[in-house]
């Protein structure tokens, strides 16, 4: 019951803390040069399933975690992907607004993957129905309520936001940081149990989304923060929302499984990207500064 409480606490102090750095303008570029925003759409909605299909054909998987898998796959990104995106050097609003519209696409698109991965690999297909007000206003209250806080005081009182919004960075890198440390305490046995089974495949979903993404921001010339912020969004999911409905909703608790698993796998990707891109960055401006 506290960490059902705290977490939603958590992840609304992190968007906020996001918003702090935010201006309009931030959110008119990115709109103002839809590309990203459609390589992006593109890589989650159409690109993403390809590769959890591949990747369960790939590992053979049984036909449970498979179905599992492609459940997870087909789930938007997760609310820390904001944050993410900002550590690793990326567009963090670019992170936002692909968030919010794969959210709310979801609604159309998990019910229509799940269905067909669960009658090719399980041969039985299921109506599915998502919870669409929960998911709105899940979106709502612990993501755009608390960005939009954020940018309001910035607007309001910029002096004070200038001064509070480093302090307010660390603090949700500690909370993101202590989210991920509870989700392997929480999960640990079930993660135990299922990661010598689903581990590998659950690690090459991610990592291969992740370079996907990465890579045809690359091929579309989509700027570098650009192809950060699309990247994260491809590799990091709404877990929650992929354990909700295969507990919740379709009543196949081991759909749920692969999601477990991914829940801290993905977290490791995370940190790892966010390494690599500083490396990175920090390799860049010794560059630029030898040239100058």
């Amino acid at each position: 019951m506290v960490t059902d409480k705290l977490l939603p606490l958590a992840l609304a102090f992190i968007m906020f803390a996001l918003g702090l750095g935010l201006t309009p303008a931030d959110f008119g570029r990115v709109f103002r040069r839809p590309r990203a925003i459609a390589i992006g759409l593109f890589s989650q909605m159409l690109l993403l399933p390809v590769i959890g299909w591949l990747v369960c054909v790939l590992f053979q998987l049984p036909p449970g975690q498979a179905a599992g898998l492609m459940l997870l796959a087909a789930c938007p990104g997760g609310a820390s992907t904001g944050l993410v995106t900002r550590l690793a050097g990326g567009t963090t609003a670019l992170s936002i607004s692909l968030t919010a519209i794969t959210s709310v696409l979801a609604v159309f698109s998990v019910p229509l993957v799940v269905d067909l991965s669960l009658r090719h690999f399980t041969g039985t297909g299921v109506a599915v129905g998502l919870p669409v007000l929960d998911i709105v206003r899940g979106i709502f209250v612990i993501t755009t309520v608390p960005v939009a806080a954020g940018m309001l005081l910035r607007h309001l009182r910029p002096a004070f936001a200038a001064r509070v919004e480093p302090g307010a960075g660390r603090v949700a890198t500690a909370l993101f940081i202590a989210i991920v440390v509870a989700t392997f305490v929480s999960q640990r046995q079930a993660l135990f149990d299922n990661l010598a089974a689903i581990g590998p495949a659950a690690l090459a979903l991610c990592v291969l989304t992740m370079v996907a993404g990465f890579a045809l921001g690359a091929l579309a010339r989509v700027d570098r923060p650009g192809r950060i912020a699309i990247a994260v969004e491809c590799g990091l999911h709404n877990v929650a929302l992929a354990i909700f409905l295969a507990v919740g909703v379709l009543k196949v608790p081991a759909l749920a499984v692969p999601g477990v698993v991914y829940a801290v796998l993905m977290n490791v990707c995370a940190f790892a990207f966010i390494g690599w891109m500083r490396h990175v960055r920090h390799d860049a401006e010794i560059a630029r500064n030898a040239e100058a």
